[in-house]
């Protein structure tokens, strides 16, 4: 929990990791896609709330420290058990499944539906040029270009 600063409300993104063959065991650290990726951010209330809420509980264990993972303890929950959950917990809820990354893109498409400015939601996902996120979510704007006309025929 080192990146997480809980009285701060600060979350940093130093660094990524990635699990071989399925074992948390066989992990590895390394830096993100692009230095935009490296990144400093808020955490929602919700999320920092559910974070502090996790600390006190592990804390309790033997040997808790800063080393250990927010999903995990001394080791991080290996990949394929996370999607398995998300798998298992889909279909508990009667949902389609999705992929883990497409819970990025839900995001995105969240922040932008609501207004969000596109220049801050590009820096909140870490991309290098406002480009990226606008090809990727332009069709989001369509809706918006309707208000918009909307508006100008108010105005009228």
């Amino acid at each position: 929990m080192k990146n997480i600063d809980l009285v701060n409300k600060i979350l940093s993104v130093k660094k990524q990791i990635t699990d071989r063959g399925g074992s948390a065991k066989e992990f590895q650290f390394s830096t993100p896609k692009t230095k935009s990726s490296i990144r400093t951010l808020p955490p929602n209330k919700m999320f920092l709330n559910d974070l502090k809420k996790l600390k006190e509980e592990v804390s309790k264990e033997y040997g808790f420290n800063d080393d250990y993972f927010v999903i995990g303890d001394a080791f991080p929950v290996a990949s394929n058990t996370i999607t398995s959950r998300k798998n298992r917990n889909c279909k508990l809820a009667g949902v389609p499944q999705i992929r883990i990354h497409d819970f990025r893109h839900s995001c995105a498409s969240l922040l932008v539906n609501n207004g969000a400015n596109i220049t801050v939601v590009a820096k909140y996902l870490g991309h290098t040029k406002i480009e990226e996120t606008l090809n990727t979510y332009t069709h989001l704007f369509n809706s918006a270009l309707n208000e918009v006309v909307e508006l100008i025929d108010r105005l009228e």
